[in-house]
């Protein structure tokens, strides 16, 4: 095979570049870059959730007041939360969030609404009314009483404490009515607020409910009329009227009974329009609607034994001794009910309670179960024998389990 020795001409002669390739070249190259920086950084990646616009806190307060308006009170309150959600440091949010609470007996709820309000401002007048209200409201009169005073003492010109703190004291008398000079705090501060703003809500309600305590049942109605015409939604209001007319001195059953079916439509989850209720038909003699309500009553507070009592004392009325012992012991003894809810036992007593012991006692007489009958009766007169209709009961419970041993 024959090789050639000429070398390779590395010097070969290069081809020159098209200038109309090369300007086409860079514009491609430019476009390039700017999609690549500019374009393609704008597009959002791909499968992520596209982003949603926050509503304005101010949105949610509307939505509130408009269902407070048409009495959607417990709708209001989730709004009012989700204002609070979206703006945590606005405290008239949690002043209105209070209200309402109250409004619908969630006491412990409002307690806490109105006390993040003072988290933002400890002068704030407002907070500490609502507090002390809710306070009084759930039985703390001593922190309750505190609290409006302190929002007298920031707000001195305000009627809404002087009212609230009117009703505390009102509560506190109808708890214990020995204590001096109680009654006396409730009538001069209702007269306080009414000097202030004589028509308002709050002047009517704690006015109504002084005329209540004291007797004066006509004007109680006019003032708790007056409130319902401010505000027709809250049930509280309902369930006062309606009191008044059950009261033997008034006796209008039928209004009574309009009113505090008025107060459970408004807050189907409170049992005292029920017990009230109960009660209204117990007076006319109507024992099985009477024990309806009473029933309902225990279902919406299963653990409350005073329920149980006047369900128990119903079926007693209407001869149903059996269902009668079967509340009644709940209460006497303590235990479980069906569902597994404890229900604790009330010590005897005077008073209610003590109705409670005779009737189950008679029931217990009636129904041949007369070891632990002889026991209710000597419990009875041992512990409230100072009484001439429990002695003539414990008595009855002894004779009429002697006429069912002589007749065995």
């Amino acid at each position: 095979m024959y090789l050639s020795n000429k070398r390779i001409n590395i010097n070969k002669r290069k081809r020159k570049g098209n200038p109309i390739r090369i300007f086409i070249l860079v514009i491609l190259i430019g476009v390039g870059i700017y999609v690549n920086q500019v374009v393609i950084a704008d597009v959002p990646p791909l499968f992520l959730p596209t982003p949603t616009p926050t509503r304005a806190p101010e949105s949610y307060v509307t939505d509130a007041q408009k269902l407070e308006n048409e009495g959607k009170l417990s709708q209001a309150i989730d709004a009012y939360r989700q204002a609070i959600q979206v703006d945590a440091k606005n405290s008239g949010n949690y002043i209105s969030l209070s209200r309402l609470l109250v409004y619908l007996n969630r006491y412990e709820e409002a307690i806490e609404a109105a006390s993040n309000a003072l988290l933002i401002n400890d002068n704030n007048a407002m907070a500490y009314a609502l507090r002390g209200w809710a306070q009084g409201l759930s039985g703390d009169f001593l922190n309750g009483t505190a609290s409006l005073k302190r929002a007298i003492e920031l707000d001195p010109n305000n009627y809404v404490p002087y009212a609230y703190i009117s009703e505390v004291y009102g509560l506190q008398y109808e708890n214990n009515p020995a204590i001096i000079g109680v009654i006396d705090n409730a009538i001069s501060n209702s007269q306080k607020a009414r000097d202030i703003n004589a028509n308002t809500l709050e002047t009517h309600r704690a006015r109504g409910y002084v005329q209540e305590l004291v007797g004066s049942y006509g004007e109680a109605v006019q003032e708790y009329a007056a409130a319902i015409n401010i505000n027709k939604y809250i049930p509280d209001l309902f369930l006062m009227l309606g009191r008044v007319y059950y009261y033997p001195d008034v006796a209008e059953y039928d209004l009574a009974v309009e009113a505090f079916r008025e107060a459970d439509l408004l807050n189907p989850s409170n049992p005292l329009p029920d017990v009230y209720l109960s009660k209204v038909y117990q007076t006319q003699g109507s024992y099985p609607t009477a024990i309806q309500y009473a029933e309902k009553a225990v279902v919406d507070d299963p653990t409350n034994p005073y329920y149980y009592g006047n369900l128990g004392v119903l079926y007693y009325r209407n001869y149903e001794y059996s269902k009668a012992i079967q509340n009644l012991r709940l209460i006497i003894r303590g235990g479980t009910t069906e569902d597994g809810t404890t229900v604790a036992a009330l010590p005897l007593d005077y008073g209610t309670i003590a109705q409670y012991y005779q009737i189950y006692g008679l029931a217990l007489a009636r129904s041949g179960e007369c070891p632990e009958a002889m026991q209710i009766s000597e419990a009875l007169l041992k512990n409230v024998g100072n009484d001439d209709i429990i002695v003539y009961n414990a008595g009855e419970m002894v004779n009429i389990c002697t006429g069912v041993s002589s007749d065995n």
